[in-house]
């Protein structure tokens, strides 16, 4: 006979949906800490914080879906994969900064600089693939 996990599963989506809330929110702080160091980019904690959001909450997932700061750019995402022309001007000069830095200043090993440029040129490639605005046909309201 096999033994009832009904319960057992119900407290463990409830533990789910508790951490999630909290990951939210962890999240959105990075991400409202990335509007003042712009070594943090704050699209992708805020989307992840949305994600988060959706499995959560909500309500919070609304709030932040219709900010009026964070919104715009989260829909964008969420409706079309956009990436603003600005945004990946951004992340990739800090990339290109923060390599340069690592590649003449730092004294880690030569094989952790290496991985260090190939995980930022896979992400640089990644913004690059992505458009910068949402198609032309389309009637948006961001």
């Amino acid at each position: 006979m096999l033994a009832d996990t009904t319960g057992l599963t119900e407290i463990i989506l409830i533990l789910m949906k508790y951490l999630y809330f909290v990951l939210g929110w962890l999240f959105f702080s990075l991400g409202v800490v990335g509007i003042f160091l712009p070594v943090l980019p704050t699209t992708p904690f805020m989307i992840f914080a949305l994600w988060f959001f959706s499995k959560s909450s909500e309500k919070f997932h609304h709030w932040l879906y219709n900010h009026r700061l964070f919104g715009p750019s989260l829909k964008l995402w969420d409706n079309y994969r956009v990436i603003p022309l600005f945004a990946k001007i951004v992340a990739l000069g800090f990339m290109a900064i923060s390599m340069s830095f690592i590649a003449v200043s730092s004294q880690i090993d030569n094989w952790l600089k290496v991985m260090v440029g190939v995980f930022m040129l896979s992400a640089a490639i990644y913004i690059l693939g992505k458009p910068s605005k949402p198609p032309v046909d389309e009637n948006i309201s961001a």
